[in-house]
């Protein structure tokens, strides 16, 4: 019997090489001598990096760089083959850099983040996969297009800094300073939202109270995107509403897509190809993943879906292991989930839920073990 493992985190409780380490265990108690293959996996979001670099036997590296309020932090990123980077922007870029009280989309910068992609030119990478998710930022890309060599000018023929507050003021965009390395790079943008650059499910309209920007800052901030929108298209001949995903990290994604070619992909497809998931799942009996919440968003490019849709391409059956279940949890199986299961086993409050995580996911995991078992005995 063989057992393929890939889980995405219970974010704050446990990590995706933790949830591995427990489905083990409990599979070796059930099924003595088992095979478990364990792929630590990620959507895109929170630990990507680390999870292909632990499949893909790669090293994390540490780079200067400024973090949302221009303050200079160490940041780290994943390097995997020699020459390919896996950069999560919110390691320079992301809204738990900025301490509650500061933060305001109007004065963040996604410049840090241009400053890891520098850095992975230096050590000599071409291939360069930028998950976008979790950012403090609404600039448009400006700031990292900055770091890399483009400037941005208002009407006066005056450089601006690539914060969110200058986007209303930005009348002219001049690339030709661009890092010459990045035309021999190919970039793909990991990105599961589909948001547009402006309007009412824009970056600015979705996502920016998040971020700390009140109501009025709102309005200041759409009106000020509206204007980079329209500088864009005016000089390079691209309207980024009609991008997918062009929203995404305070439109970071219509950046990385106009000025650097950059391509989206789903964070999840992105990531299990990078860690050579097909590879691992051909002679599997059967895959085990989960999350902390399988709810009807579950089915939107979240670990959970893609795992199983690439078991289900390949006739292999796979079971989902919870933190919990919401509603429409249910839609996942038709994303080659057989079924579904949740680590807690009596009511409890959140916070019991997430101290008591690995006690809970381990003697779930058995539970799902001897059932699986059982279902072999039945004739």
């Amino acid at each position: 019997m063989k057992f393929l493992f890939a889980s995405d985190s219970f974010k704050g409780s446990m990590t995706s090489a933790q949830t591995i380490e427990l489905l083990s265990k409990a599979a070796e108690e059930v099924f003595p001598g088992c095979e478990c293959i364990g792929v630590p996996v990620a959507d895109g979001g929170e630990g990507t990096v680390n999870a292909v670099v632990s499949a893909a036997n790669g090293k994390i590296v540490t780079a200067k760089a400024h973090d949302p309020l221009m303050n200079i932090i160490n940041a780290a990123y994943g390097i995997t083959d020699g020459n390919k980077a896996i950069i999560e922007m919110s390691a320079a870029s992301g809204l738990p850099l900025v301490p509650e009280h500061l933060r305001n989309p109007m004065n963040t910068t996604t410049y840090g983040t241009g400053e890891l992609i520098l850095d992975a030119l230096d050590r000599g990478c071409r291939d360069i996969s930028a998950a976008i998710g979790g950012s403090a930022t609404n600039d448009g890309g400006m700031g990292c297009m900055r770091a890399l060599g483009a400037r941005f000018f208002n009407k006066d023929g005056q450089e601006l800094r690539g914060f969110g507050r200058e986007l209303a003021q930005v009348a002219h965009i001049d690339t030709s300073g661009l890092d010459r390395r990045l035309s021999e790079c190919s970039i793909t943008v990991m990105c599961d939202v589909k948001n547009p650059l402006c309007g009412i499910n824009g970056a600015t309209r979705t996502f920016a109270k998040q971020k700390g920007a009140a109501p009025e800052i709102i309005e200041q901030l759409e009106n000020g995107m509206c204007n980079y929108r329209d500088v864009i298209k005016k000089e390079f001949c691209i309207d980024c509403d009609t991008i997918e995903g062009s929203g995404a990290a305070g439109g970071l994604g219509a950046a990385l897509c106009v000025f650097l070619g950059g391509k989206m992909q789903s964070g999840i497809e992105t990531v299990l190809d990078l860690i050579g998931f097909d590879e691992k799942l051909k002679d599997a009996d059967l895959v085990i993943t989960g999350e902390g919440c399988t709810d009807s968003q579950s089915i939107c490019g979240k670990v959970i879906h893609g795992v199983g849709m690439r078991a289900k391409r390949l006739g292999i059956p796979c079971i989902g292991l919870s933190g919990s279940l919401g509603d429409g949890a249910e839609k996942i199986f038709d994303s080659g989930i057989s079924s579904l299961h949740c680590i807690t086993d009596r009511p409890m409050t959140l916070e019991y839920a997430v101290t008591n995580a690995e006690t809970l996911y381990y003697k779930a995991a058995v539970r799902m073990f001897r059932t699986i078992r059982a279902g072999m005995k039945i004739r």
